[in-house]
């Protein structure tokens, strides 16, 4: 799978976790460079608190476009250190 966004790969993995419909890709196979710390946390009942990525790639930014829960509840520990996308990040196959 990869995840594109301003016609960049920022995270490309043959083993993401779908949840929801969402593919979360292993914290290792992001391109750190185009992700920027977010002050926005939100909550989810049983994931847990979320965690924010502000995208910023060729001098665009995607405010929030990436999300990963730090300290996962239980029923979600499956998706610990792994990080989803929306806000137009294109996720193909």
């Amino acid at each position: 799978m990869k995840a594109i966004w301003n016609n960049e790969v920022i995270a490309e993995s043959n083993e993401t976790i779908v949840v929801e419909n969402n593919h979360y890709f292993p914290q290792n196979s992001i391109k750190p460079d185009f992700f920027k710390e977010s002050s926005t946390h939100t909550t989810c009942p049983w994931k847990g608190i979320a965690s924010y990525y502000t995208l910023e790639v060729s001098g665009m930014q995607n405010r929030d476009a990436a999300w990963y829960y730090p300290e996962p509840k239980a029923a979600a520990a499956n998706i610990a250190n792994h990080i989803a996308f929306w806000k137009g990040v294109k996720v193909t196959g």
